[in-house]
């Protein structure tokens, strides 16, 4: 999918991205992060932001406060390896427009799985800046993270920032600007093994780089394979091999950040009434001598103990669905009684205020004809759907919330996904149809999360079988 000018124009329309003189600065990482949170901190705009992927589909930009620079917020992706239109936008943008400088914004929390798509995009310019966001959070949870020796394994400027906050804003601008005046010169590169430097050379994907050979032309520019490069490549490599080199890609990836997070990412020490305990102990440890990957140390976290714990209830094998259901029926008994006392309360104000309205009409001699049209209609088949659909939406949706910030519906789409696999579906699928028993259309929308074009019709069509709360009613009834 390359950004031809048209989706460019397409996206500027719709608040995306502008060309112009101004040195043009990318805002990319995962979703969820906070990017947009970054991007308004630095612009004074008002993009929205969530906590859902996919949120950021466009290219949004703006004018940079501080300094003369044109910000341009990327959508969240996972990969350069496009999987979803997000993911193409933001791989053709980095790839084609060629940025003056990329800042990739990192989640604090889960360093590990965010330094994948930076080890990529560094791959592709070396003018990168590590923006390490939600150290607050990171703080919260007793993580602690060596900034400056993850800097001098990258070879490129990492910045601790807390963008709600405001904290390390001001750092990243400076960082930035050097990383703009003078380009780094010993970045970090991952080792391939000689067979997969091979296969992504001869099919062009060296989008992510490949350091054990030379893929740059006499300018320093990268060069792409010739076609006849590619079509060797497809008489030569099977399918299973093909699957079997794109699972060492990723886990070249994979032992790439687990060896640079390595002694970067500790679990701080916390002391209870003078003394520490054997997990504190532990932690001392790991700090001074560091670990393999830093999931090690951050399982010395009481808040990772206790997730862990959690996860064992909800996605257990023989706990997962009973737990399940009954909170579904937990939702929906809430829901049906808690929306009968103020349904009824509607009821009796609007059906009042018929009675009014038709005094009023009799009084000024309006004519029946209207007057039955404007209230036997319009007027009491509104009342009727606001007073019976009004409560159990007001009701159920703050309860669908409520699990989403605890974490429930991500375990449970997570114990649903296999079933879902079965029948060509997403997992996330489940979410959607969640939303879809307080209404189809939010339903729909939701689906958005879901990131192939296949599944994501699916779940949009199949969501109508679900009864909403405005059928709800009649379905008990029968």
């Amino acid at each position: 999918m390359g950004l031809t000018n048209s989706s460019v124009g397409r996206s500027a329309s719709q608040g995306g991205f502008e060309a112009t003189n101004l040195p043009v600065i990318a805002l990319a990482g995962n979703p969820n992060v906070g990017k947009s949170t970054v991007f308004n901190a630095l612009t004074g705009l008002k993009q929205h932001t969530g906590n859902w992927a996919g949120k950021t589909i466009e290219l949004c930009s703006g004018k940079c406060k501080k300094e003369p620079w044109q910000l341009v917020d990327l959508p969240g992706c996972y990969s350069l390896s496009p999987r979803s239109r997000e993911e193409a936008v933001a791989r053709d943008f980095l790839k084609e427009r060629k940025p003056n400088a990329a800042a990739v914004v990192l989640d604090a929390t889960c360093l590990e799985r965010s330094l994948a798509l930076a080890l990529q995009i560094i791959e592709i310019t070396e003018k990168v800046v590590i923006c390490i966001n939600l150290i607050d959070e990171a703080r919260k949870c007793g993580i602690h993270i060596d900034a400056e020796r993850l800097e001098m394994r990258l070879g490129v400027p990492v910045v601790l920032c807390s963008a709600r906050s405001g904290e390390g804003l001001c750092e990243l601008l400076e960082a930035v600007k050097r990383v703009m005046a003078n380009p780094p010169e010993n970045v970090y590169r991952i080792q391939y093994p000689e067979s997969v430097t091979e296969y992504l050379q001869s099919s062009g994907r060296m989008s992510f780089g490949c350091s054990n050979k030379s893929d740059k032309n006499e300018d320093g520019d990268r060069e792409n394979p010739p076609p006849e490069a590619e079509a060797s490549l497809e008489a030569e490599v099977s399918f299973d091999d093909a699957v079997s080199l794109e699972d060492a890609v990723s886990k070249s990836i994979l032992d790439a950040c687990r060896e640079l997070c390595c002694g970067v990412v500790t679990a701080a020490p916390q002391k209870t009434r003078g003394k520490e305990s054997g997990a504190d102990k532990k932690c001392a440890g790991c700090m001074k001598c560091g670990c393999k990957a830093c999931k090690h140390c951050v399982e010395c976290g009481d808040v990772r103990r206790t997730t862990r714990r959690i996860d064992r209830i909800l996605t257990g094998k023989f706990t997962a669905l009973p737990l399940m259901l009954l909170m579904l029926f937990g939702v929906f008994y809430l829901t049906i009684r808690g929306a009968n006392y103020p349904s009824e309360l509607l009821s009796r104000g609007l059906f009042a205020l018929e009675a009014l309205l038709r005094k009023l009409f009799d009084a000024i001699r309006m004519p029946n004809t209207i007057t039955d049209a404007l209230l036997s209609g319009m007027y009491r088949t509104t009342a009727w759907v606001v007073a019976v659909m009004l409560p159990p939406m007001a009701i159920f949706f703050p309860l669908f919330t409520l699990l989403e910030d605890l974490g429930v519906l991500p375990r449970i789409a997570f114990n649903l996904d296999k079933g879902f696999a079965r029948c060509n579906a997403c997992g996330k699928q489940a979410l959607t149809m969640c939303m879809g028993f307080g209404c189809n259309a939010a339903g729909v929308v939701g689906c958005r999360i879901i990131s192939g074009k296949r599944e994501r019709l699916i779940a949009i069509l199949t969501n109508s079988f679900v009864p909403c709360n405005g059928r709800f009613p009649m379905l008990i009834a029968l």
